[in-house]
């Protein structure tokens, strides 16, 4: 019995392979190019969601209340211009910024400043909370200009010391210290009050209506010649 001989495969049969493996390599590259496009969707996805917690975060951040300034005190010769920021100031005296004056108790106190003989401007503003050029508040304790004039006005009868009025200012105040000016070398703090020598710590003077408060500094042997009262204009 003869057996049967492999027939070779036809035209037709040749053409038709082709076209299967060519469709085979097209599904392939569909299948890797849909492949390509979920890794890339899957990535963008992923930065969006980031884009999204990072705009939260930063949202978050900028509806924080701002951080406080700190009220670092001047230990500088003179002149002391008051503080830029005044907020952190009237808190450090253990005030609060207002939204107008009080007018329940309103009275006032001089102060003179005098270093080696010559007076140091007590500048206005003081105790002001102001925002580009604008006075968006004050305390309770505060100048309108450079007189010197020491402003109370408040609707509780609080005592409110000489102290508190320099932390708004910004200047450092103690026994024997005035902003970068200190005992030693020859010279000395001296207060007095209503003509007065005070022995005590200057920041603890409580302020009183008409008061007449001096800090003077200069040399110890020298006599200080310094004012017993001030005239108040009218109706202050």
């Amino acid at each position: 019995m003869t057996s049967k001989q492999s027939r070779p495969p036809r035209q037709g049969e040749h053409q038709s392979n082709a076209a299967q493996r060519r469709e085979r390599v097209r599904l392939e590259q569909l299948r890797k190019a849909k492949r390509r496009r979920v890794r890339i969707g899957a990535v963008l996805a992923a930065i969006a969601a980031l884009a999204i917690v990072l705009a939260v975060v930063l949202l978050g951040q900028s509806n924080r209340a701002p951080v406080a300034t700190p009220a670092t005190m001047s230990t500088t010769a003179p002149p002391w211009p008051i503080p830029q920021s005044a907020a952190p100031f009237i808190a450090a005296a253990g005030l609060q910024v207002l939204g107008q004056e009080g007018t329940r108790y309103h009275y006032h106190a001089h102060l003179d400043v005098i270093v080696n003989s010559q007076p140091v401007t007590v500048p206005m503003y003081v105790g002001f909370d102001i925002v580009n050029r604008a006075a968006v508040g004050l305390s309770a304790l505060h100048t309108h200009d450079n007189s010197g004039i020491i402003h109370i006005e408040t609707q509780t009868n609080s005592p409110f010391v000489l102290g508190q009025f320099f932390t708004e200012w910004g200047v450092r105040l103690a026994r024997g210290e005035l902003g970068g000016l200190v005992d030693g070398g020859g010279n000395s703090l001296r207060t007095y009050v209503n003509g007065h020598l005070f022995s005590g710590d200057p920041a603890s003077i409580l302020l009183r209506r008409h008061e007449e408060i001096v800090l003077w500094y200069g040399p110890s042997s020298q006599t200080p010649t310094v004012p017993s009262s001030y005239r108040f204009p009218a109706g202050l």
